[in-house]
Order: C-alpha cells, then structure tokens, then sequence
C-alpha cells in the first residue's frame, strides 16, 4: 500500500470497478465501502465522488440498496451487487487486468524501443526548448 496520493485521473478511471469489488463480498454502506477502497490503498474517496456513483449504480440495476436499522444509530443504506452487477464486475475486472498489462508492457523497456530517453541538462522533456543563455555583464 502506498502512501501516495494517486493523480485523480486514475481514480476517476478504475473508481467504478473498484466499488463494485467493494460490495461484491456482502451488502455494505457507503461509509464501509470508502474505508475499504482507503484500506486497499486508493486513498480516501469523498463522499460527492463515491454516493454520485452509487446512485448511477442503483438507477443502472447494478446495485440494490436496502436500509437496515442501526444499533443505537439511525438506519444505513446498504447496498449489493445484483445478477447484473457481478456481470459488470466480471467484465470491467477482466478489462482492466488486460488494459493494465498494455500499460505495464508498454512501459517496460525494450530492446526494439529503447528505454526513454533522458531530457537534456536544463530541459523538462526532450522536446523542450533549450534554455535561453545566460547574459554575462559587459564591461
């Protein structure tokens, strides 16, 4: 797990099946779905990203909800995955596992690509401009 904070494009890309994983095992809430994504080392997901998509979810057929009465505390809505929903699972997991390993190969070094080249001294990426010289004082 890391302690780094991923880039938000990521997250918005792999959001939607890590979620679904997330209710696969057992109806849960919202709340529990978030510690669950933190605990697996997504980072902590906000509540107007995570219940926007819970409800897309819940209006597509893809999750049922279900409120339950809290011990001491009021109702929670649970939600689980429907015969639909593990459908959906099951393919965006096996596109992503494939989707994943494209990124993976691509990145790795080759010998038919090379390995990246390294920007030249005092350029952010090799298609940067060259640094403007310096003005020396004339005397």
């Amino acid at each position: 797990m890391t302690t780094q904070a991923w880039p938000s494009e990521w997250l918005r890309g792999v959001l939607e099946v890590c979620v679904l994983r997330a209710v696969a095992e057992a109806p849960t809430y919202g709340y529990a779905i978030a510690a669950d994504l933190e605990a697996a080392g997504l980072g902590s997901i906000k509540g107007g990203t995570l219940y926007p998509l819970l409800t897309r979810f819940e209006k597509a057929g893809v999750i049922a909800p279900e409120w339950r009465t809290g011990e001491g505390g009021p109702a929670r809505k649970y939600y689980a995955l429907t015969d639909r929903g593990r459908t959906e699972l099951a393919e965006l997991s096996a596109r992503w596992s494939e989707f994943a390993r494209t990124v993976t190969d691509h990145l790795a070094p080759s010998p038919d690509r090379g390995t990246p080249a390294a920007p030249p001294a005092g350029r952010d990426h090799p298609g940067a401009p060259a640094p403007a010289p310096s003005r020396k004082a004339s005397s």
